[in-house]
Order: C-alpha cells, then structure tokens, then sequence
C-alpha cells in the first residue's frame, strides 16, 4: 500500500495497485475502493486535515517534544 496525499484538495489517498471499479462511501468524506473482484485497493479520506486533526495534533506535539 502507498500513501498520497494531496495538500490543494485535501486528500488523502491509501493505495495498492488495481484497477477501481465501485467506490463505496462508509461515512461522509471516507469512501473504499473495490476492484472488480470485491477487493479493497484503496482508501480515500476528504478533507483529510479536518478527519485527522485529532490525530495529527498529539504526534506533532510529540515530534515537538522529542526535537
């Protein structure tokens, strides 16, 4: 799996190889992909700053406070 992310739209992209064939959205601004066979290949998360920000402000802290 990589990650992308996008800093203009706010994206962030988890991904294996595979061609998309149905997107399924399991909560506003998270949505799986499946390929053709039912398998996840990635994960998509809109306004990934916003869904995450309880997340990423106690590793920065943590990064800050381990210099």
């Amino acid at each position: 799996m990589k990650v992308y992310y996008d800093d203009e739209l706010d994206i962030l992209y988890i991904a294996k190889e595979g061609q998309e064939e149905e997107v399924i959205e399991i909560h506003p601004g998270i949505n799986l992909e499946m390929d053709k066979y039912g398998q996840l290949i990635g994960i998509e998360l809109l306004n990934a700053s916003r869904l995450l920000k309880d997340v990423l402000k106690p590793l920065e802290q943590r990064a800050i406070a381990n210099g």
